[in-house]
């Protein structure tokens, strides 16, 4: 590694640098984005519209996690990163208004598909290139960046030439350039020369960013109500959707994101690079997802809170299959961080698809009901046996290799 350089508008950060209010303050036109995803996947409400709707949560995805290692590099409310990051805000909000068009165009005014793509291209032209001069003085840094342009520049064509060919074909070279892309910065990325200053800021950055898509649950109880009359099943429902958030903010908050804080801070050099790239900025795609499409489920859940006919396929695939996602997530998460399983949530996951065909049959509320209920039961299950072995490993896949807080964690982290 060579001698870093900081420059006068460039401010790097230490170990112990924390998320910025300015960069809470960039969130939120992701909040707006996801709410039009949730929106465009009610609308189009079909297993083709949730792989639509997916694609695009990724490619928004893929743009945050990049603006935040850059904040972990240097501080995202000073001088140069400031600008750079407001300008990419804007960029960032076309995007957002452009998902309901990002696959069929509406008549009138700019083409839709080619507006969004045009605009995500320029997020992301933004942010390598402040990276790059914010790494003036480190060599392997900006040799990074610049071959991060490569699988970039692929996805880019990519994604052009399928919002030109329209329908199935934008589905395919979009999944393509997704492809593409996220290899291409992951090969380079686990063994490469990206730095990791501030492990805090990473965990907690994720931390923010699952409250913002956990908040979109909450919105969607209102989106569900609107033009609805006050009603004993509609406030059953709301609290419900409410305890659903609950519980998905639980068995994240609760023991696993402060154990994997402290895994990753225990971790050194490109090691404590590998594990970032691999349970943060990939692994906790799963879980986004999973929340997205649980507020789906919830939304149409709360639509139809007064009916007694039977949910329906799609509504209980989202809410029951957003939720076994979840905690997917979770257990690679876990995987990952611990090297070890958490059978709890194993189980949990296999019972969430199998009650999916019974969920499609029940009356709204009785479903969600169903939903929250055997999320509680997996919240005391390993509350309780947290508090009766709480150093007890469960299934270790690799000999343990840290000090005597990593084991700590990794018992708690399987307990929970």
């Amino acid at each position: 590694m060579g001698k870093q350089r900081s420059l006068p508008a460039v401010r790097p950060v230490g170990q112990d640098h924390r998320a910025t209010p300015f960069e809470l303050f960039f969130d939120l036109v992701y909040v707006f984005a996801t709410t039009q995803i949730t929106g465009f996947l009610a609308h189009e409400h079909s297993a083709y519209g949730v792989l639509q709707g997916l694609l695009i949560l990724a490619l928004l995805w893929g743009t945050w996690s990049g603006y935040t290692w850059l904040g972990n590099h240097s501080r995202a409310d000073k001088g140069l990163l400031r600008a750079g990051m407001v300008g990419a805000m804007a960029a960032m909000f076309v995007v957002a208004l452009t998902i309901p068009e990002a696959w069929h165009d509406t008549p009138g005014g700019l083409y839709g598909p080619v507006v969004l793509v045009c605009a995500y291209v320029l997020v992301r032209w933004v942010h390598l290139t402040v990276y790059a001069v914010a790494a003036t003085g480190d060599a392997g840094l900006r040799h990074q960046i610049a071959v991060t342009w490569l699988p970039l520049l692929a996805g880019a064509a990519l994604l052009l030439c399928g919002v030109l060919l329209g329908g199935w074909a934008q589905v395919l070279l979009f999944a393509v350039a997704l492809l593409v892309d996220w290899a291409g910065i992951y090969l380079t990325a686990r063994h490469g020369n990206w730095r990791l200053h501030s492990p805090v800021h990473l965990a907690e950055r994720h931390g923010l960013f699952i409250i913002l898509v956990l908040g979109e649950s909450v919105v969607a109880i209102g989106v569900g109500a609107a033009d609805q009359p006050i009603g004993v099943p509609l406030v059953v429902a709301a609290v419900l959707g409410v305890g659903a958030a609950v519980c998905l903010w639980w068995l994240y908050f609760d023991v696993v994101a402060p154990a994997a804080q402290r895994r990753l801070g225990d971790v050194r050099g490109r090691a404590r690079v590998s594990l970032a790239v691999d349970a943060y900025t990939y692994g906790h795609f799963p879980l986004i997802a999973g929340i997205v499409l649980v507020a789906l489920g919830v939304e149409g859940v709360v639509a139809h809170a007064g009916e007694s006919r039977p949910l329906g396929a799609f509504s209980a695939l989202s809410l029951f299959g957003g939720a076994a996602l979840y905690l997917i997530g979770h257990l690679l998460f876990e995987r990952l961080m611990h090297h070890a399983w958490n059978p709890p949530r194993l189980v949990t996951a296999g019972a969430l698809v199998a009650a999916c065909p019974a969920a499609a049959v029940l009356a709204p509320i009785a479903a969600l009901a169903g939903l929250v209920t055997i999320l509680t039961v997996l919240i005391i299950v390993e509350t309780v046996r947290h508090e009766r072995s709480p150093r007890a490993v469960a299934q270790p896949i690799e000999a343990p290799a840290g000090t005597t807080e990593i084991e700590e964690d990794r018992a708690s982290i399987c307990e929970h």
